[in-house]
Order: structure tokens, then sequence, then C-alpha cells
């Protein structure tokens, strides 16, 4: 069976920053690839550049951006033209038809109706193979186009060297994008323009500036070529170009089709519904896009990598554009599943990044972007280790890393644990130290429960021990007279005017509501909290019952995720967020599970689709697609760092796992890793 068929890779793209369907790219790459292209159909606005109901396009993007709201690096735009070529974004778009247009995670096919011509990108994992095929003789040209940063282009015969420096956000010391493009033939060098950051454009074939561009002439109809990337050097550029693309366009596309039918089908399910199909398998696709890959393979063959914390080039693997308060949730206890290989590789780039940098990462985007708060890193490095995917020294060094940011405080506040030493010493954050302080606390006990079972794993009992207890403290937050976690100051008071539906403030996107049953590593404790477990599932019921009332609270504005909570309108469950994922999951630990397969049936059938419009909220980096895969097989990881998934409701009529049948019939309310895996 070919699984590509069902996958719609504009799934989450009607989405604007006031409302969010996913907030998601039609990224066409290699499964964890180092580049993606997508057509851009607005460059004006350098973070929403796509979307799904425009009918224009002003260029073909080569991106690696992770979410709209970190922002794009190492890119650059091509576009082909005819006639007189123009810089400026309000002058060159061009109409397009979406519904001819070929949107596939191997393959993109757009037309520019006003050069009548056709662009076609095949990604390899650095790169691509293109194709351009114009339907007249008119002067022809295809312009590579800066996003912003510096650029530089250097055209010799037909192979074009070109680099920028351009990144929105992060920590990426001495960052440059390095960019070899090869075209077999066509390239006209005595009539190619360049171009400055005003649009002037004058002959030459080698530029250098602040927003620099070129304009490439050619001199045939049908233009075909090859390109490849590096963070190093052109000459690594080069390497690379010619170790994964020395093949033609249509091999190329071959290749990666037979790539991502590998991956799609490491889960092969039977739907009931052909919508259902779709969705599966494009959520399936979502979930091999991050992390990216951010290493290359050197003339020897060994993996090096562009260190951003230093700016140095060093040995072995590295991956980027992951934000891990979202991911560690779905994404990362799915690849203990299905991508066992991959993950291991992933966190040994991970905690590269700890032995480079002194910090493990909170949310890469090529370097360092610190967007959220905490250190959820520690929950995939966790799931790694008590999965058996990482052990040894590679696991002690990671611990050294965990127990660092647990403990001290960074000078800047995009590393380690916000608040980390004030939390040691009170056993909680006090708000007035710290903004979000309910959400640093409760992340910090999550995270001690982390530290203790990687150190559980190691046979390091006394530092067990002590973490242990210390993933207690989140009972120091909750408030028995309302039965929420609420901030406390210094003093220990809680802070006054206290409602459970006010924003922000005390909490990270959300409300008390959504916050306060974030203790998935001692839920028995949460429902002693509460007077036991009758008591926690009449909280839930209350929780789901609930109007989705708001407050700006401490926002003082509506933020989006405000509008699409209540828009899905599921009580104070905001599903369109990742505070609320387990949620629905907690009825069915605690023996509930028809209010578990109630809830969560409902909502895969209202709120998520493969459509533009196919996801409740921001998608971010798979874990949103990831749950509606669980949810679709029928368990769920509440905690990651315990071999333990919570069943759901199993919505498939068939399913295999790596070729392994798989059911939930007649497993209890707690299912085994050792039975899913």
């Amino acid at each position: 069976m070919s699984y590509l068929q069902y996958v719609n890779i504009r799934q989450g793209t009607k989405s604007v920053p006031h409302f969010s369907h996913g907030n998601a790219l039609p990224m066409v790459q290699r499964p964890f690839g180092m580049t993606a292209f997508v057509p851009q159909t607005d460059s004006a606005n350098p973070r929403w550049f796509f979307y799904s109901e425009d009918r224009r396009v002003d260029a073909i993007r080569l991106t690696h951006q992770p979410s709209p709201w970190i922002g794009d690096y190492g890119c650059l735009s091509f576009l082909p033209q005819s006639v007189t070529p123009e810089y400026h974004a309000g002058r060159r778009w061009s109409g397009y038809r979406p519904e001819e247009a070929v949107f596939s995670p191997e393959y993109l096919k757009v037309g520019f109706l006003k050069s009548r011509s056709v662009m076609e990108i095949a990604p390899t994992e650095r790169g691509a193979a293109f194709r351009l095929t114009f339907k007249d003789d008119r002067a022809l040209w295809l312009s590579i186009l800066p996003c912003g940063g510096n650029c530089s282009y250097k055209l010799e015969g037909n192979t074009l060297h070109a680099s920028t420096d351009y990144h929105m956000t992060g920590v990426a010391e001495n960052f440059r994008m390095y960019m070899t493009m090869v075209f077999d033939s066509g390239v006209d060098a005595a009539a190619t323009l360049v171009a400055d950051k005003s649009g002037n454009a004058t002959p030459g074939t080698e530029t250098t500036g602040e927003l620099a561009a070129m304009h490439i002439a050619l001199n045939e109809k049908t233009v075909t070529g090859r390109l490849a990337i590096s963070y190093i050097s052109f000459e690594q550029a080069d390497l690379t170009l010619a170790k994964e693309n020395a093949v033609d366009f249509d091999a190329v596309r071959e290749e990666g089709a037979k790539i991502w039918e590998s991956y799609l089908s490491r889960v092969e399910v039977e739907c009931e519904t052909e919508k259902q199909m779709k969705t599966f398998y494009t959520c399936m696709w979502r979930a091999f896009l991050f992390p990216h890959k951010c290493y290359e393979i050197d003339k020897d063959g060994n993996a090096v990598h562009y260190a951003p914390c230093t700016g140095k080039i060093l040995p072995g693997v590295r991956y980027t554009d992951n934000g891990f308060w979202d991911t560690y949730r779905t994404v990362y206890p799915f690849f203990a599943i299905a991508a066992k290989e991959e993950y291991k590789e992933m966190v040994t780039g991970f905690i590269g990044d700890y032995v480079e940098g002194g910090w493990l990462p909170r949310w890469l985007s090529i370097g360092e972007v610190g967007c959220m708060p905490s250190t959820l890193v520690d929950a995939v490095i966790a799931d790694a280790a008590v999965k058996g995917i990482i052990d040894g020294k590679l696991l002690e060094t990671a611990l050294e890393g965990m127990i660092h940011h647990a403990t001290t405080d960074s000078p800047d506040t995009r590393f380690g644990r916000n608040g980390a030493t004030a939390y040691c010493k009170y056993g909680y954050v006090p708000y007035d130290l710290q903004r979000e302080s309910v959400n640093l606390t409760l992340d910090a006990a999550y995270g001690d429960f982390c530290i203790a079972e990687v150190a559980r794993t190691l046979g390091k009992t006394d530092i067990e021990a002590e973490y242990r207890a210390r993933a207690k403290n989140y009972a120091n937050l909750f408030d028995k007279e309302t039965g929420f976690m609420r901030a406390r100051d210094t003093k220990g008071d809680m802070r006054p005017g206290f409602s459970p539906v006010s924003w922000g403030l005390d909490y990270t996107e959300a409300a008390a509501w959504q916050t306060t049953f974030a203790v998935p590593h001692d839920l028995e404790g949460l429902a002693e909290l509460y007077g036991g477990k009758e008591a926690i599932l009449a909280k839930l019921d209350e929780l789901f019952n609930a109007e989705p009332l708001y407050e700006v609270g401490g926002y003082g504005c509506e933020i989006h995720e405000m509008t699409e909570f209540a828009a899905n309108d599921f009580g104070q469950c905001a599903i369109n967020n990742q505070p609320s994922f387990h949620l629905p999951y907690l009825f069915a630990y605690f023996g509930a599970q028809d209010k578990t397969n109630y809830w969560v049936k409902k909502m895969c059938d209202e709120v998520f689709s493969s459509e533009p419009d196919g996801f409740p909220g921001d998608e971010d980096n798979g874990t949103m697609a990831l749950w509606y895969v669980f949810s679709m097989l029928g368990f769920y990881p509440v905690c990651p760092g315990k071999n333990e998934y919570v069943k759901g409701i199993m919505q498939v009529k068939s399913a295999k796992i790596l070729g392994k049948p798989w059911t939930n019939e007649g497993k209890g309310n707690i299912i085994a890793y050792d039975e899913v895996k």
C-alpha cells in the first residue's frame, strides 16, 4: 500500500497570528532533513509567509522555520521570472493555481502564471534537485532572493555559490548558510544581473551585501540542476552536493518517495473512514519533520557540525529546530516506539550541546532561543533512559547537565531553569521573583522526577533519593480551599485576587484550570491533595463541564490560545495547547475509562482533519499531530519518563506497529511500554 496518497502537507496552513489552525508550513523535505522547501505566498510577512488561501506566490523558499513564533534562519528564495526580473515582493509576485500545484512530502510543483513557468523541487537530505520549465522563450531568469541578512553570490560557469547570515532569533555565533547550486546547462553568465537592497540591478556575476540578490539569465526553456547547503563552508556544500545528489531529478524524487513510504509504514492502520486515513497519515508525516539534522559528513565520512554557542566546527551529530516544552509530551515517546535509532542520535546531539556550551537545550532554532520556560529536555532524556535507548557514559553526562540546570541560575535567561536557585531555597519559585512561577515550579518538580529516574537507571541511589523528594514540591503550591495550584511569594503568601480563568502572570499560555494537573509523575499524590480518587475525578468533571471562559489576566490582551480555546469549546480543557493534552486521559488513569473514551473521540472527530484548518491550535513540531496518532491507536504517554501509557479508545479498525499487530483490547488502564514497543 502507498501511504503517501493519504498525506496532505497543507494540513494546518490556514493560520494567521490571531487564530491558529496549526501554524504549520507545507514543508517538502526528507525525514528530519536539513533543507525544506515551501511556496512563499507573502514574503512581506517574514513569519507567516505561506497561507493556504492565497492565490499568489512570490518565490519558493528554502526554509528551516520550526514555528512562526520563532522565525526562520539560513533561508533564500528562488523565483523563475521572464522579460524583466523584479526584486521587490510587491512587484514580483505572480498568480498561481493552488489546485494545480503538487504538494507532496517528496515533491513540490508550482506554476507561475506571470512568467509562464513551472518550478519543481525534489529534496535530498541537505539539498534538492530542481527543474525549471518555461512555456516560451522570452528573456528567462532564475532569481535568487534574500529573506534577510547579508548575502553573497558568485556565479562561475554553471555553478553558483551563495550564502546568507540571516537568522531571526537565538544564539548563533558566526552563523552563515552556504549553498552550492549547479545547473546542468542553460546559464547565460554574460547576461546575469546582481541587485542591491534597493533592487537596483546591474550586470555582474558576483556581489556581497545586505539583502543582495542575483538574477541568473537562462538561455534554455528547460533547465535542471542540483543544490546543497552547509553551515560550515562552501567546500563542505560542494562535498555534500557530490555525495547526495549525483542522480537526475526523477531519481531523486523516486528515492524520496521510497524513504517517506518506509517511515509512514512504521505504523500501519486501517481506519473506518477515508477522512481518518488521511488525517492519520498526514499526522504521521508531520511526526518525522522535526527536529532537523544540523550535522554534515566530512571528506573522511565523519559527522561534523557548526556549534552556535561558539561558532566553531566540532565533531559529532547535532539536531535543531525543536521546543521541548511542547515536544516532550508526544514526539519523543512516539520515537521511543517507532524511531529508536533516530531518537538515540537526537539525544546524543542534545547532550552534546551541554558539553559544548555548558547548558542542555530548551528551545533550539539553529541555536538556543529560550522561548518557553523550564527544561523539559529532562523528560526527553529520562524517557530515553528508562526505555533503554541511551545509557553509559552518555547518560552520565546527561545527568550532570540536568543537575547543573536544576541547581544553577544562568546569567542568560535563555538557558537553564528560570528561578532554579529560588526553587532550591523555597521549594517553589516565588511569584515576586519570577513570572509564570506556577509553571516553573510544577515543571521543576517534574524535572526533578526525571533526574531521579536517570539516577536510578545509573544506580546513583543518593541522587535518586534527593530528587525524588524534590519531585514532591508541587504540593507547596496547592490551595486546598480552591483546589488549584496558586502562586506564592517569598513570604509564603498566595497571590491575592485569584481567578481560575485568569491567564498568564503565574501560568504559561494557560490559567489555573489548565495548569493545576501538570503533575504527571505523581498523580496519586495529587489525588491525595484533593481527598482521593473520587474527589479528583469530580474536579475533572467540573473542568470538562465548565464554560470556556477566560480573562486576559497577566497578558493584558487576548492571545490566540484564548481565542482557539473558546472556539473549540471542550469546557476548560484547552486541547488547542499542550498543557491540556493529558487531561482527557486522567479519567482513565483513575478508572473512569468511558469518560476518556468519550472526550478523546469527540476531540478527534471534531477538531482534527488533514485539511488546512485541520488542527485546533499550534501544531508545534509534531506534538499535536502525535496527540492524534496516539489517540487513534488507543494509548497515550501521560508521563514521559515512565515505562507506561494510559489506555484510550482504539479508533482504528486494525493496526500494526513496526509490523507487530497492535490492539488495546483486554489491557488494563495502564499499558506497559514492552507491550507496544
